[in-house]
This record gives C-alpha cells, structure tokens and sequence, in this order.
C-alpha cells in the first residue's frame, strides 16, 4: 500500500473514530447492563413472577383482555403479546387511545391461568438505561442520530481493518512490545483487541444501525404492503362492537397452521388499521420464532381478510435486534456478548487516548519549530 493511501485511510479512521467516540461510550456502557436486563429486572424486583398452579388449564385470551381494561379504567387496549421465555405470563399494553404514543403506555403483566394482575412492566432504572441506549430521550431524531454514529463506527472499524497489515507487518501477531513506551504499548493493545473484536463489533454495530431504522421500515411497510392488505375495506368506518379476542385468536392460527401468537395489535394501532385486529404469529424453531407473519382479521366478525409473509427487510429487522443483545443462546452467549462489549470498551478508549498523546507529543515540537523560526533580537 502506497504511503499516501496509508495515510488517507488514517485520516478516515481518526475522524470516524473521534466523531463518534463519546456516542460510542455510550452505547457501550449502556449495552453492558441492557444485555442482562431481564436478570437485573428480576434481582432487583421489577420482574413479575407468574403463581404456580395445580392446574395447566389457561385463561381464554378474552379474559385477560377483560382484566387488562378492568386495571385500567377509561383507557383501551393497543396489545396483548404472549412471550415465548415466559409463558406463564400475558402482556397487555393500554393507552389513551388506539394511536397514543408508546411513551404514554401502560405495560401490565398478567398471570396466563388465573389472569391476575402480576405488575407492571418495563419500569425501573433499565427503562432509563434503554432510553439512553436507543434514542437518548430524544425520539426518532435520537434515534436516527445514533444511527449515524453506528455508520461511522462502521467506517472506523473498516479503516481499522486496513490499516492493521501496514502498521504491522514487522511484528508477529499478538506482539505486545512491553519495553517500548507507553503510547506503542497502548497501540499493541489497540490493534490486537480491535482485531480480534471486529467480528463483533460489526455485527452489532450494523445490526444497531438497522434497529434505528425501525421505525422508518414500518411505516415503510405500513404505507406499501399494509395498505395493500386493507384496500378492500377503505372508506369503511371502524367497528363499533370488537370480535371475542378468543376468536381472533383461533381463526388466526387456523389461517397460520403450525404457528402461535406472538402479540395481537388491535385495531387503530400502530400495527395495523382502523377496521381489523393484527395478529402476529411465530413458529416454533429458534430462527422461525423471531420471524413473524401478520394475519389481519375483521374487528366485527374475526373473520380472516388476509395473511402475508413480512418483507425481507423487516425480516431482517427481526433478526437483529436479538442478535445486537446477544439474546439468542441463554446465559452462556449474554456473557461472550459482554465480554465483548467490555473489549470494544477499551478499544474505543485507547484510541482516544492515543490521539491524545500524539497531539501532545507534537505540541512541544511545534513551539520548538516555531522558537527556532523567530527573529533573534539584536
């Protein structure tokens, strides 16, 4: 590589890299905890727990449903999801409206047999920690702002990769020059912790790129395919008396045969339209269970309209954001993800450290250039 080349790509992984340092601190120390959330959750009490039962027999959707309003009183339901890692529990979102904001809804965990009220969700210091994670408290900008920061750490870890053959290829892999000093010690450190990380460390960055652009893919989907599914009902006004959520449930899967319901939008959410209930189904196998397939059902009758495969990219969506947390192989795969994560910690810091010894090592040289320079007195 010629040495004007070397140095633009050296430029480009310098400014990717410092542009987006502090973000990327952030996102680093704020993965860290996000990747054991459910584990905190439970320890420090803010996970409810469903009771245990002699019998298996379940509560009918609809009457969770039921409880969920009857918690809730002057507020409607948007969701009711069933999580596949606790099936002992229900899930019921409520808000103000049908369309309200996700910020203004109320998460309440139900047991699946008795349909008692456990407790809220999603409340406590991880809620925070999550905010800070995705969008910063400042909603889709924030979001699409991390975004950028992830495109650039891309860039960064790119420039990175080519840079590493040129600034050692004099040195065998994994030399840590312990004599030298601190500063070419610290970029022994750099260059062997960031290869040895920059598998990772691009997935997650270009799997976090794309869960900021979630929101930009449903309305993507809600704008091309969605409105291709409810076309036959345009100009009908919604309903005024809502089908047995239990209804909805069993036309849906006899719509989806070998798939369950992963979370029910009903109608004038996000999620779907003004005039039917959207079922969501999964399937079973460790792929296929992230991998949802919508069933829009009319909200009178339950009966089925219609059933689609997701597009490719919110197929990939969904693939994503378990993979950005790790959240795929149980324990063992969490702590990898955060050892990881505390890796890329120390790579990010070591850089900025040795642009910043760098700069003060040409300080002094620069006023000694310039001393030199200067007129003498006579």
């Amino acid at each position: 590589m010629k040495a004007r080349t070397v140095r633009i790509w050296s430029v480009v992984h310098t400014w990717t890299s410092l542009i987006s340092t502090l973000f990327l601190l952030l996102l680093c120390l704020t993965g860290l905890p996000l990747i054991f959330h459910h584990e905190i959750d439970e320890l420090l009490g803010y996970a409810p727990q469903p009771e245990a039962h002699a019998s298996a027999a379940r509560a009918t959707p609809q009457v969770v449903a039921d409880a969920a309003l009857a918690a809730d009183p002057g507020r409607v339901l948007q969701y009711v999801s069933w999580d596949k890692d606790e099936p002992g529990l229900v899930m019921a979102f409520t808000n103000g409206a049908p369309d309200g904001a996700p910020d203004n809804a109320t998460v309440r965990a139900f047991d699946a047999v008795s349909a008692k009220l456990l407790g809220p969700v999603g409340v406590g210091p991880m809620l925070i920690v999550l905010k800070l994670h995705t969008d910063m408290f400042a909603g889709q900008a924030g979001k699409l702002f991390l975004g950028a920061m992830g495109l650039l750490f891309v860039v960064a870890i790119v420039s990175g990769v080519v840079l590493y053959w040129p600034f050692t290829r004099r040195l065998r892999f994994a030399t840590i020059r312990d004599s030298a000093a601190r500063r070419v010690r610290w970029l022994d450190w750099h260059n062997l912790i960031g290869v040895v990380t920059v598998a990772w460390a691009l997935v997650v960055g270009l799997t976090g790129v794309v869960n900021t652009w979630a929101e930009l893919m449903l309305n993507q989907w809600k704008a091309t395919e969605l409105a291709s599914m409810v076309a036959p009902y345009a100009g009908k006004p919604p309903p005024v008396h809502l089908a047995s959520l239990d209804n909805v449930v069993v036309r849906a899967m006899q719509a989806a045969p070998g798939m369950e319901v992963a979370f029910i939008a009903f109608p004038g959410t996000p999620f779907t339209s003004s005039h039917h209930f959207a079922a969501f189904m999964r399937g079973d196998t460790v792929l296929t269970s992230r991998l949802l397939k919508p069933v829009l059902l009319d909200g009178e009758t339950g009966e089925v309209a219609d059933a689609r495969a997701l597009p490719l990219y919110l197929q990939a969506l969904l693939i994503s954001q378990p993979l950005h947390f790790g959240d795929y192989g149980g324990m063992p795969l969490k702590v990898i993800w955060a050892a990881l994560d505390g890796l890329t910690i120390v790579v990010i810091g070591s850089g900025l450290y040795l642009w910043v010894a760098r700069r003060g090592k040409r300080a002094p040289a620069k006023a000694d250039a310039f001393a030199r320079r200067a007129p003498v007195p006579s």
